[in-house]
């Protein structure tokens, strides 16, 4: 059979598989939208809040208006949503910092966290280790830790993400050692995908980026920290300088896009996760080992695809590639990307630089060579690209 009748058999399967799962995630899609919709109407946000401020900021309105909003959105007492933060690991970074003091300890709870947040950890100047403050991933050590750190997404490794109910079940044992531990977690990929958030579950912060869930797509850049009054006002503080904190900081232009980005949130999440079941049901169809499976869970945006060979990877980073909207006729290399330990290989072509909500793909170049697919803010647009990755892959297999 040719490639492209193997591709047309197999997609209408996974069409067929995926859509019970498509119903169930709407379903928390509605909810999720309902209480953004509500955070807004209870802030009676207007145009005013649209406007930008220059210069130190102070008296933002829409920018103040806006972290009340995240507050309720996520559940916390404070939020802190800025476009000062260059990425999510700089708001994971500010949180861990507005934590900790010199001689504390931090246990992670989810093993080695993601790649970039090692040289904040045990870098030579300016991490953790260089205050003096202690990283374990041991256990026995939450009794003595001032602060927990769990990652919601799997990031490269292969465990799944957690679910908010895997979240609250590793908070109430770490208090139940130590009650006062306070709980940090790094939510990237996995804001919206249910119908509550870490903070809901008793994380006491939590931080993420705006160019991945919450932004819906639209937001240019920005982070977000959301939690307890008291630490999401020390973060501002290593944000900005202690004395100054929140208080400053100049939206520029970047409001309106930010609330709209939020606003549209619930809905683009949903049909990420869409275009992430479809992934999973299309290439089980093909013979691949894909993780989460198509009728499983989904607490994060990220889909794996285990592949097996390097050149399965470039030709599917390849495919992926000419089917995006942006740098379609680009062909994506591995390279040596900072922050990580080998060289990566990306595919990405949306209308933000590096927002993993818009469909993308990344591999570090090693065994077992999986892809690590997110993103697609329409369905049809990802169902569109993932089946040009497709066939790029069937096109390479039968010269392996």
């Amino acid at each position: 059979m040719k490639s492209a009748n193997i591709l047309q058999a197999a997609s209408d399967r996974a069409l067929a598989a995926a859509k019970a799962q498509f119903a169930t995630l709407e379903a928390v899609s509605y909810e999720n939208t309902k209480r953004v919709l509500d955070a807004f109407r209870a802030n009676r946000v207007g145009e005013a809040h649209f406007a930008g401020t220059n210069g130190y900021g102070y008296n933002d309105l829409g920018r103040d208006t806006l972290d009340k909003i995240y507050a309720e959105v996520f559940g916390s007492e404070a939020a802190l949503v800025r476009v000062q933060f260059v990425n999510g690991t700089h708001a994971i970074a500010c949180a861990l910092y507005g934590c900790l003091a010199p001689g504390d300890v931090i246990v992670s709870l989810t093993g080695k966290p993601y790649d970039t947040l090692e040289a904040v950890i045990n870098g030579a100047h300016g991490s953790l280790r260089s205050y003096g403050i202690e990283y374990s991933e041991n256990p026995e050590d939450v009794k003595r830790a001032k602060a927990v750190y769990i990652q919601r997404s799997r990031g490269y490794s292969s465990r799944g993400a957690l679910s908010i109910a895997d979240i609250e079940r590793l908070i109430g044992e770490a208090r139940a050692v130590n009650p006062d531990v306070a709980a940090i977690v790094d939510n990237c990929y996995g804001e919206f995908t249910e119908c509550r958030e870490p903070c809901h579950a008793g994380a006491d912060i939590i931080a993420g980026s705006l160019i991945k869930n919450p932004g819906g797509g639209i937001a240019p850049c920005g982070g977000y920290i959301a939690g307890r009054a008291d630490l999401v006002e020390r973060a501002a503080e290593r944000l900005t300088v202690p004395g100054l904190g929140s208080e400053v900081g100049a939206s520029l232009a970047s409001n309106r896009a930010l609330y709209q980005g939020l606003y549209m949130a619930p809905h683009c999440v949903c049909e990420a996760l869409k275009t992430s079941v479809y992934v999973a049901a299309l290439f089980a169809e093909l013979g691949f080992a894909v993780s989460p499976g198509c009728d499983e869970l989904r607490t994060d945006i990220i889909q794996t695809i285990e592949l097996g060979a390097p050149e399965r990877v470039l030709a599917f980073c390849r495919g992926l590639q000419s089917g995006l909207p942006v740098d379609s006729f680009v062909t994506p290399l591995p390279w040596d990307m900072p922050g990580y330990g080998e060289p990566v290989i990306m595919a990405a072509g949306g209308f933000v630089q590096g927002a993993s909500l818009e469909l993308s793909a990344d591999a570090p170049m090693k065994p077992p060579y999986r892809v690590y697919l997110q993103g697609g803010v329409t369905f049809e647009a990802g169902r569109i690209g993932i089946e040009a990755a497709a066939r790029e892959l069937l096109a390479q297999i039968p010269r392996d």
